[in-house]
């Protein structure tokens, strides 16, 4: 899709934020690689910002966004994304990402909306076969703090229990504030498994299921966006259209979750 036609597709996505929520979106990108087998970065891009981006997104995470091999290039536009997305890619700093060459940390980026404070952004290493990571931002808009963990976690429920034990082990180690679980968590059951069990994160994720997976005809809620208290997900949906039902394997998920008061967001 030429740009000269995205200002026009993307002529809403310039709103006043809902207080007290982020839009949010998820979408893993199968490194480009659509249904037909064609490698094709920019044809994500224009999928990304004509059927995926919902009107003013506060927070996106892609996963399988840089190469699967070392050194794990970046193989998106960037700058595009956040010109006509209306976003900013958290991943300026070389530190926040895998290296000098990549998008993000082992496929998962995260963009979230201009207004939005950045405070910090820490890679954690998880484990398994194939390298997985969680990239932890936190953040803060008009006094509500609030943390995003983007991860994609492994397809075994064994070696998700133990990358969502690092992830909670490193979120006690964190000063308190609510967190947003969002990406390909692999986990096919609607209740979460052993892996989303409060008693390994420590603290309780909440967030509907809708199927995501595969792209043609969704069976699994493989992708989800989750929170803890006291925020709510709210309106979660797996988006359809013909860009994306080419342009990857998994579909997109958006929901709006809402936040906690701005005086200290305190989840207890």
């Amino acid at each position: 899709m030429p740009d000269r036609i995205l200002p026009v597709l993307m002529a809403g996505f310039g709103g006043s934020p809902a207080p007290g929520a982020l839009e949010c979106v998820s979408w893993n990108i199968h490194r480009g690689r659509g249904q037909d087998g064609r490698v094709d970065p920019d044809r994500t891009a224009d999928v990304l910002l004509s059927e995926v981006l919902v009107p003013r997104t506060d927070v996106l995470v892609l996963q399988e966004a840089d190469e699967e091999s070392r050194p794990h290039r970046g193989f998106l536009d960037i700058g595009r994304i956040e010109d006509h997305g209306g976003l900013r890619h958290v991943h300026r700093d070389p530190a926040s990402r895998w290296g000098q060459d990549s998008h993000g940390f082992l496929g998962v980026i995260v963009f979230l909306a201009p207004d939005i404070v950045v405070e910090d952004v820490t890679l954690v290493d998880l484990p398994g076969h194939c390298h997985r990571g969680a990239v932890v931002v936190d953040a803060n808009r008009d006094g509500h703090a609030f943390r995003v963990i983007g991860t994609h976690l492994s397809l075994g429920q064994p070696l998700r229990i133990a990358q969502m034990r690092v992830i909670g082990q490193h979120l006690r180690r964190r000063t308190l504030r609510q967190n947003l679980l969002i990406g390909d968590l692999n986990e096919w059951r609607p209740w979460g498994g052993l892996a989303m069990s409060p008693r390994l994160l420590g603290q309780a994720l909440k967030g509907a299921a809708k199927a995501s997976f595969p792209v043609a005809r969704p069976i699994f809620p493989l992708d989800r966006i989750l929170t803890t208290a006291p925020g709510r997900v709210e309106d979660m949906r797996a988006l359809d259209g013909p860009g994306i039902r080419i342009a990857s394997d998994h579909r997109p998920v958006t929901a709006r979750v809402t936040l906690g008061s701005a005086a200290g967001n305190d989840p207890a």
